[in-house]
């Protein structure tokens, strides 16, 4: 099957600086896009993404209406919406404030400035995302019986999980919102894969993990974390509990194929 190309997409392109839009237009024009939607606020880019649809949204994190997360919100509340794949390009280095719009799923985060390099690499995701079938020579049917449970207390990342591994091939898929659920979910249906978050409420994905691998029953499930911690002595404690696989978000198509590919 032939790929998607770039020059294909339609990219809503959200920046309130029109400085900033004619440069990220323009790079976005090198790398062979020219079909463009464009908003200055969350008010008008949710009203333009809901009635034209694009394959991408592309935005800047602060406007006079809101910020970046509160539009990805309001656009994976519409069920039109939910799976638009989304781009930030922003200056803000917070932890706090980044994590918020990770947890909702978006393909890349890129700096500003950015390197035409990593927005190739983010486009490139972007595609992996919008058609994932394109790669002939990944064995979708590998991964077509698989069970995996999903556990994350944010329902945005739920979805967002969902929809990558449904991408994959993998069509039976449950959730729980935080590692005490999982439990309990596993002590009525076996699964094949665990794919959890690490910060949760009642359990966090360490406590699921250690639990999991001191339990006989379930110590060889493989387990793979999705998350946007950076705390390197927690993640490490993660490592050493027995976590099979650490995934930061936001994470590619590809990534996660190699890595699933590795684990099953």
């Amino acid at each position: 099957m032939e790929q998607l190309s770039l020059s294909e997409l339609t990219i809503l392109l959200v920046e309130p600086s029109l400085t900033q839009r004619n440069v990220i237009h323009r790079r976005l024009h090198d790398a062979g896009i020219d079909n463009f939607l464009f908003a200055d606020n969350c008010e008008d880019a949710y009203q333009i993404a809901a009635s034209k649809i694009p394959d991408l949204v592309i935005s800047s994190m602060y406007f006079a209406d809101g910020t970046a997360t509160d539009l990805v919100n309001q656009m994976r509340s519409n069920t039109l919406l939910q799976s638009t794949a989304f781009m930030l390009i922003s200056s803000e280095a917070s932890h706090h404030t980044l994590d918020a719009i990770k947890q909702a799923g978006v393909i890349a985060i890129l700096p500003k400035p950015f390197q035409f390099t990593d927005l190739m690499k983010a486009l490139k995701a972007t595609l992996d995302y919008i058609d994932p079938d394109a790669e002939v020579d990944f064995d979708i049917e590998r991964f077509k019986n698989l069970r995996v449970l999903v556990v994350d207390d944010s329902i945005t990342a739920q979805r967002h999980i969902s929809r990558v591994l449904n991408n994959i091939g993998i069509e039976w898929i449950e959730t729980a919102d935080n590692g005490r659920q999982a439990l309990d979910f596993l002590a009525e249906q076996s699964v094949d894969l665990i794919v959890s978050d690490y910060n949760m409420p009642v359990m966090d994905g360490a406590a699921l993990v250690e639990a999991l691998r001191q339990d006989e029953q379930f110590h060889h499930i493989p387990i793979m974390m999705v998350t946007s911690e950076q705390d390197g002595a927690k993640l490490n404690g993660v490592r050493q509990s027995g976590v099979s696989a650490l995934v930061d978000k936001p994470f590619d198509m590809a990534a996660i194929k190699q890595i699933l590919a590795g684990l099953l």
